[in-house]
């Protein structure tokens, strides 16, 4: 069949990435330097880095890690928006064997301190000014013993802090060349936290070599190139701003320009006036771009490369973006951070139909099936899970053999919970979530996640989120609660509540009350029913 013929061609190369001259991050910002030294490599505002002197300030941040005491293989947590700043301390991390751990920056102190106290995250380069927020006091009442630096790189600095500037103000010493030498391709070079059906987020591993031959591929598939002018929206935090986003620019020699903020007036600004060429983002990016009432008072005229992703994306929109802006290339992805972000892409001359109603073939190297409940190959057109092997694939979730084992079979596989059928072309259309996960603006809201954070609530007994369509952020969700014995709930109250209690795009929209929750015989939430009511009168009793 299909799918047997396509995993013949790639059973060679399967687990191979491909053959690159660069197989480490340092290797990749020491051959930029040697490629593009004086071609610009990154605008943050009024300020401006050639590669060259990208590679100083990796280096000099590199030398600060290690005269403060960074070991090979000591995790550096991030917690701060898109800036010059965050790029340079993860680049200088990297560089001489250190781990990143991005933290998302609207989490709240307990999410925050969960991911650094699990990682054990000796650095902490922390953004303190960001949305009005003192991250620092967030973390105050929580014990980090294994934190050794609080690095601020903007805002007020706490009494144990240091400035970013105090902080990278030493020489450059000859040992970080040689911390950079012995850093290989199989070494990690971050743990990115993702949630899962637990509601506990787990550390997903990748190494140096995967991660720069998956996003050469990416780069090749995309057409990002030499000189082109990459507008980051999309957050460093997510494996689409920070691996798809700078990384994938240092890779190419593209200009890469951080967003700390989504605004459509500025990113219509910045891409006329920085001449931006590649915008990738969620389609909630394009639909407000394409719907703004000023868009035609900013020359978008410079705009090429658009690349998106999610379960449904409006024909219409592809359409509309390549006949009312500039974009010739538009293309849709599909990953999961447990697989390096990436499985399968479309191509640049596939048609608008294919674009929109499938996330394209499996990238080269990769293996990609859809199997039913018991691990067969489903016939092209009928559902089934979605798993994939390859070079792509996540070494495992730190620190948890059973969760790795539960998700990557001993055959390889790794199994992405998401549902999907798959044309005679091998193109992959996504049609459910095996995982119940919903996608908000363009991050991943896990119901078991949001469920487990309202039952801390101290008149709910139980909790069911679903998400339901949302014409501007693709999908919401709603809660539907069960009161606890005499007590009595108000659904706004408790959705500001939750506000204070988890980042802002899993606070659910609509909180339900209810007298009960529909079961199964087993006792199992019927997630379908809620959906459905959801979609009709949400007042109706169940």
């Amino acid at each position: 069949g299909l799918q047997g013929d396509a995993r013949q061609r790639h059973q060679d190369a399967r687990h191979h990435p491909p053959l690159l001259s660069v197989n480490t991050i340092p290797h990749v910002v020491r051959r930029a330097a040697a490629n593009h030294g004086q071609l610009e490599a990154l605008v943050d505002g009024e300020r401006r880095w050639t590669f060259d002197r990208l590679h100083l300030d990796v280096r000099r941040a590199a030398s600060a890690f290690v005269s403060a005491g960074l070991r090979h293989g000591d995790r550096v947590a991030i917690w701060a928006p898109n800036s010059a700043e965050w790029m340079i301390a993860a680049l200088g991390a990297q560089y001489v064997g250190g781990v990143l751990v991005p933290v998302n920056t609207r989490f709240k102190g307990h999410e925050a301190a969960d991911l650094l106290t699990r990682s054990r995250a000796r650095f902490l380069i922390v953004a303190n000014d960001f949305l009005d927020t003192d991250y620092c006091a967030l973390l105050r009442d929580f014990d980090l013993p294994d934190l050794v630096a609080r690095v601020v790189v903007s805002g007020s600095v706490p009494d144990d802090g240091i400035a970013w500037h105090d902080f990278v103000s030493h020489d450059v010493d000859d040992v970080i060349d040689r911390r950079a030498d012995a850093v290989s391709e199989d070494d990690l070079c971050d743990i990115i936290f993702t949630s899962g059906t637990t509601g506990r987020p787990k550390g997903v591993m990748s190494r140096h070599g995967q991660t720069c031959a998956v996003f050469t591929t990416w780069s090749d598939v995309v057409g990002l190139t030499t000189g082109d002018r990459y507008l980051v929206v999309n957050p460093f935090f997510h494996t689409f701003g920070y691996k798809a986003g700078f990384l994938s620019g240092v890779l190419t020699g593209s200009t890469i320009l951080p967003v700390a903020i989504f605004d459509v007036p500025t990113v219509l600004r910045m891409v006329a006036d920085e001449r931006i060429t590649v915008l990738p983002g969620p389609p909630t990016l394009y639909l407000s771009i394409l719907d703004h009432p000023n868009r035609d008072e900013h020359d978008l005229s410079s705009l090429r490369t658009a690349v998106t992703g999610a379960a449904a994306v409006p024909v219409t929109m592809i359409e509309r973006m390549r006949r009312e802006l500039t974009f010739r290339t538009v293309l849709t992805a599909y990953g999961l951070t447990e697989s390096t972000g990436v499985v399968t892409m479309c191509r640049r001359d596939d048609d608008a139909h294919v674009i929109a109603t499938t996330s394209g073939r499996a990238i080269p190297g990769v293996e990609v099936r859809i199997v039913d409940d018991d691990g067969h190959d489903a016939p092209p057109g009928t559902p089934g899970e979605i798993v994939c092997r390859g070079y792509n694939v996540m070494p495992g979730y730190f620190e948890d053999p059973v969760a790795t084992a539960e998700t990557i079979d001993a055959n390889g596989w790794l199994h992405t919970g998401d549902i999907g059928v798959i044309d005679e072309s091998g193109n992959v259309a996504i049609t459910d979530r095996k995982k119940d996960m919903f996608i908000v603006g363009g991050f991943n809201a896990y119901p078991a996640e949001i469920e487990n954070s309202l039952l801390r609530h101290p008149s709910i007994a139980m909790a069911a989120v679903v998400g339901v369509p949302d014409e501007r952020l693709g999908e919401v969700g709603w809660a539907f609660v069960v009161p606890r014995s005499g007590r009595t709930i108000d659904g706004d109250d408790v959705v500001t509540w939750a506000r204070g209690e988890m980042a802002n795009y899993k606070v659910p929209r609509r909180v339900v009350v209810v007298d009960r929750l529909p079961t199964n015989a087993s006792g199992k939430v019927l997630k379908f029913e809620l959906r459905r009511r959801a979609a009709e009168d949400p007042t109706d009793p169940i």
